[in-house]
Parts: structure tokens; sequence; C-alpha cells
């Protein structure tokens, strides 16, 4: 059986958890800064109010001016998120993250140890820990399982059999298919709001109407995509942080900060010599928020230079002073080493160097930052209408 677990408004339940004072009250996450003005995740008592996630902010103080706005927090969600996937692990589940507050693993490996599925979910809702209201669902199918999970009460579990999962799904809505909110609008306007009323479609009119994503959504639910758990491996903890005495808002001193942070990290014992796969830097930010961005390299390396490369334009994207700059490693290679070769043809080595500047442009500033001239028209007359730009893929 696949298992899923589901902790809703995962985000804000981390961001709430060093706010004491505000329990009890109607709560919803802030959009970050330079975003759209709309809510995140909100609790109980502001929906209870009018107030629901999309919603303007605008909109939600004049329908409850009591609201309290809690700025994004997405190192400390990440941080807490780790916490409980590690506790799962040391549970013995086998864990894959899809996302803070879903996470999926399978029961055939604990249930014999635990004494039955019942008793592995149970083991595995013990595990998260208290305060954070986790679900569980299980079924033979990801998607069943994530559906089971979504209508469990809070530290319960929900198991479907297969003889039952097109009924369980049928009334259940839309939202949880991974669709855009134009799709879903659309098969809104066409009268189709339940999972049942579009599994109940030929799959060619989907595919014909809605394209590929709604093609892949109907797939699901139909039952033709099974998926299997892909467990992650166990992330290495090194980690670095500076903190500044004061507020640091200058991007000179940030980026400067980020090599520190480099030399730090390259020299740990704990490295021996292995090159990262990815690689995370965060920032505490002033009024409790933070920053952090993520990047997985296309080619594992321990070069100090190419790595400052490649997080320097993070850098610009901070919305606010940063108290405290942290950087990870992770995604450890086993080798410690790269094989060259001893002896390179003749401008290789410029080649090389060359397509190594496009890919961190492109890393830094877009996909469609370097553009080759293509003719599609050259017997046009009109100059624009002879060739486009198109990026290159090289």
């Amino acid at each position: 059986m696949i298992a899923a677990l589901s902790i809703p408004g995962f985000p804000l339940r981390a961001a709430l958890r060093s706010r004491p004072e505000l329990s009890g009250r109607p709560v919803a996450l802030a959009s970050p800064a330079g975003t759209q003005p709309v809510l995140g995740s909100c609790n109980g008592e502001a929906e209870q109010a009018g107030v629901y996630p999309g919603m303007r902010i605008s909109e939600a103080l004049a329908t409850c001016p009591e609201v309290a706005l809690v700025e994004e927090d997405p190192a400390g969600a990440e941080e807490a998120w780790e916490r409980v996937l590690r506790r799962l692990e040391d549970a013995g589940f086998a864990v894959e993250s899809s996302e803070p507050g879903c996470a999926y693993f399978e029961t055939r490996g604990i249930e014999r140890l635990s004494g039955g599925l019942r008793a592995a979910l149970g083991r595995a809702l013990a595990a998260v820990g208290p305060g954070w209201e986790p679900r569980v669902g299980a079924a033979s199918r990801r998607f069943t399982a994530l559906a089971a999970a979504s209508v469990a009460p809070p530290h319960r579990a929900v198991v479907v059999d297969d003889d039952q999962s097109a009924l369980f799904l049928e009334p259940l809505p839309l939202d949880l298919l991974s669709l855009t909110p134009d799709r879903r609008r659309e098969l809104s306007d066409l009268g189709i709001r339940r999972l049942g009323e579009l599994a109940r479609l030929p799959g060619t009119s989907v595919a014909d109407r809605l394209g590929p994503d709604g093609e892949e959504a109907w797939r699901i639910v139909s039952g033709a995509e099974h998926g299997r758990v892909d467990p992650r491996r166990p992330p290495s903890e090194i980690t670095e942080e500076l903190e500044f005495p004061e507020a640091v808002g200058n991007e000179i001193t940030l980026s400067r900060a980020l090599a520190a942070l480099l030399e730090r990290l390259l020299v740990r014992p704990e490295r021996a010599g292995r090159m990262p796969r990815q690689v995370a830097l965060s920032a505490r930010l002033v009024g409790g928020g933070s920053w952090r961005r993520a990047l997985t390299l296309r080619e594992p390396t321990a070069e100090a230079e190419r790595l400052r490369v490649a997080l320097a334009p993070k850098l610009v994207e901070i919305t606010a002073p940063v108290l405290s700059l942290r950087l990870e490693l992770g995604e450890l290679t086993d080798d410690v080493g790269t094989q060259a070769e001893m002896v390179r043809p003749r401008g290789n080595r410029l080649r090389e160097r060359l397509k190594e500047g496009l890919r961190q442009t492109r890393l830094g500033v877009g996909l469609e930052a370097v553009c080759t001239v293509v003719e599609v028209a050259p017997w046009s007359r009109i100059p624009e209408s002879r060739a486009i730009l198109v990026p290159r893929d090289d």
C-alpha cells in the first residue's frame, strides 16, 4: 500500500510555532513582498470568519478586521519539515517528500514490524509529533492515497480498498488535481466540478480540449497512472551560517559573505572531498521573515568560484535587510573527483568555457538570455519577418 501524509497549511503552522500569542485568533499567511497582495494559507478561525486562501488582503481586512497577517517564513518551514521527515525516517519509513506538508511512503516493509496496516499508519502519525495535526491516507495508488489524506480527520488515517477507489473519488472536488486556475475554471464552466465527472469523460476529448495537462489529470483520475514512491536519500548536514552585527541590505556585503561561507563549507572535514549536487541559500530577514532559494547543479562541483557565480545572482532577490545568511550543501556525490581527458583536442577548452559561460548566464538571467537568429522567411521584404530569435539549446 502507498500512504500519503498531509499537514494542511504547513507553512502557516510552521510560522505560528514561534507566535503562541496568536493562538485562537484568525490568522492568515501574507504574500511575500513584491508579489500580488493575496492571502496564503488560513487557519480554521479565519475561514469561519469568511477569509480564504487567494483572497486579496484588502478584501480580507474589510471582511475580518481582526485577522492577523503572518509573514511567510520559507526557511523556517523547510527546517521544520526536515525535522518531520527525519522523525518518519527514524521510525522506519522510506519517505518521498512532495512539498512541505505532503509526503509519501510505502507500508509494505513496516507492516510486519508494526502488526498490520493500521498499526503502521498509527506509527507514522505518532512519529510526526504534536501540534501539526497530520492526516494519513492509504491506497494502492498515489493519487487515491492523497485524496484519502485530504478527507481524513486530524491524527487519523483513512484506508481505501481497490474496489472502492472509483466510488471514493467520485464526489471529491477538482482541487486535488494540479491543474492551473485557467484549466480548473474552464472545467467549471463546462459543468465539471467533481473527480468522477472528469473520469467519465472520453480521454481523447479531454486531451483535445485541455491539452497534455488535462490528459494527465484524466489519466490520474481514471486509474491509468499508479505511480511509485521514490524514497529520498538522507541529506548531508553540512551548513554554515553568518550572523551580521546589524541588518545588511548591501549586495556587495552579501556577496562577500557568500564567498566567506563557501570557503568555510568547502574545507569542512565531513565533506571528505565529495562534491554537492544541490546547494541552498537562506537568509533571516528583518521583521521575523525569511528567504530561501535551492539550486540543483547540472554538474556536481566543489569549485568555490563556480558555486559563487551560480549563487550570487540569487542575492538580488532578497526583499529586505538580512540579519543572517546561511548556506547548505546537499546531495553529495559518492566519488571525490571527476575523470578528465589526458590530452584535449585543440579548441575544446575554449568551447567548454564558452558553454559554461552560457549555462551560468541562463541560470542567472533566464533561458531566453542567450538567443540565436534563425531564418524563417528569407524571401520576405520585411526585415522583421525574415528571421526570429530562438533560445540556444547548447
